[in-house]
């Protein structure tokens, strides 16, 4: 059962079902990092057509024009044919990365070898790829573009085409003083614009990667319970039928048939009991029993209007407020799981507010939306700082706070998400979001507690 400690009115806390899944297209840390070497390439092709119309237009300087056009053109299309094989929504790896680095180098070092060589202070746009490497790869793709880059830099002192540079026009010495603090300022620019944001893009990585593996450590927890609760609902079975038949006797006896207060008390026992068969059945056909009843097929209202009247049966709240607002109602699938989850926040909004407890139930575009609040005192703020974890309890009994972690879990397994708020007036609620098409027949995923 869900439990709550003292109110303290807080911000909303919000479970993403989201986070459950590791994007392969544009939300991978691959394909972010490759966009940048994009980007980055097309700077570098911008950088590079203006240095050339510089050098060329205002000093004068001889460059051979065509063949250094022939590799900025080849960069563009280098850059498009990448931008076509990501919208295929393909995944990037390390191999990919790698290979895009060390055609930027090839690329550098051609426009080098066309323009002085080694002595074009530019060279050192080489740290910029060893840089990036570093921050995108492991340590041995990272010695692949070191090497590469150390073997170019050193071809380059030996083999390139000179410029040429009319007599007198020129302080070459400056000239190169100045060429080595523009390089400068555009290599640190650079580098911090890309390693702050690949940066980023690798700790969200780390990050999905992290709730995957808390999302499958919670999995493998529901799992375990699931047979545990399996092997309870055989054993419950007769004691529950044995309490049953010995209610029906009572009613008939004369003492208590006769006193109306004794026979409500009586009548209230049995609608417990009948709720507890209920969920016993519940999650026997959760964990696979009973495979040869067919599913009950029902609609969005009549679902709810037989859960509440199920619910007020056993618990009556002093005032209880009840509004369907979904609009035009629509078939689905009549789900245990789904009905003991929101009898467990139910349950819970009773216990912290027996004198008042309202439901409302609407339809937010595809998203049935039920929301659920009472007027205790709240959740305390490690509680939703905590959300959706197991054990979180504020009532100190063993084994309790479950009945949140299990909320929060079968609704995402279904595509939904929960979330939970204290309320400025007083009191908390807690929201359930699910997809309708998760609840259509023929389009459900099995879900167990």
């Amino acid at each position: 059962m869900l439990n709550r400690g003292e109110r303290s009115p807080g911000p909303e806390v919000d479970i993403d079902p989201a986070l459950a899944r590791v994007s392969r297209s544009g939300d991978s840390a691959g394909v972010k990092n490759m966009l940048l070497l994009i980007q980055l390439r097309w700077i570098a092709v911008a950088g590079q057509i203006a240095t050339i119309v510089f050098v060329a237009a205002v000093l004068h300087v001889n460059l051979p024009l065509v063949p250094m056009a022939s590799v900025a053109a080849g960069l563009v299309v280098l850059n498009l044919a990448s931008l076509l094989w990501l919208r295929d929504g393909r995944d990037v790896g390390d191999a990919g990365l790698l290979i895009a680095l060390l055609l930027d180098v090839a690329g550098l070092t051609a426009q080098l070898y066309l323009s002085g060589g080694a002595m074009n202070p530019f060279a050192f746009l080489y740290l910029l790829q060893v840089t990036l490497a570093a921050v995108l790869l492991d340590v041995r793709l990272t010695a692949a573009v070191l090497a590469a880059t150390c073997v170019s830099f050193a071809l380059l002192t030996q083999i390139y085409r000179p410029l040429e540079i009319p007599p007198g026009e020129v302080d070459l010495f400056r000239l190169h003083v100045v060429g080595m603090v523009i390089c400068f300022a555009v290599d640190a620019a650079l580098l911090f614009a890309f390693v702050t944001r690949i940066t980023r893009n690798l700790r969200e990585r780390d990050a999905r990667l992290a709730a995957l593996k808390q999302h499958a450590a919670e999995e493998d927890h529901i799992v375990r319970m699931g047979l545990l609760a399996s092997g309870a609902a055989h054993e419950l079975g007769t004691p529950l039928s044995s309490l049953s038949v010995i209610l029906g006797d009572w009613r008939r006896v004369p003492v208590i048939a006769n006193n109306a207060e004794l026979l409500q008390e009586v009548e209230e026992m049995q609608a417990a009991v009948k709720r507890c068969k209920s969920i016993l059945t519940g999650v026997l056909l959760s964990a696979g029993e009973a495979r040869g009843e067919a599913p009950r097929i029902t609609t969005v209202a009549t679902f709810f209007d037989e859960l509440i009247s199920e619910w007020r049966a056993a618990r009556t709240p002093e005032t209880f407020d009840y509004a369907n607002d979904f609009g035009t109602d629509l078939s689905i699938v009549s789900d245990s799981t789904l009905k003991q989850i929101i009898f467990n926040v139910l349950d819970n909004a009773y216990d912290s507010s027996p004198a008042w407890v309202g439901v409302e139930v609407a339809r937010d575009g595809d998203m049935l939306v039920l929301r659920i609040s009472d007027r205790g005192r709240g959740f305390a703020p490690q509680m939703l700082a905590q959300f959706g974890k197991p054990y979180q309890s504020s009532k100190g009994k063993p084994g309790g706070g479950l009945g949140l972690f299990l909320v929060v879990n079968v609704v995402r397994k279904l595509g939904g998400g929960v979330s939970a708020v204290n309320l400025p007036e007083g009191g908390a609620s807690v929201t359930l979001k699910l997809p309708l098409s998760a609840l259509a027949l023929g389009t459900r995923s099995g879900s167990s507690l």
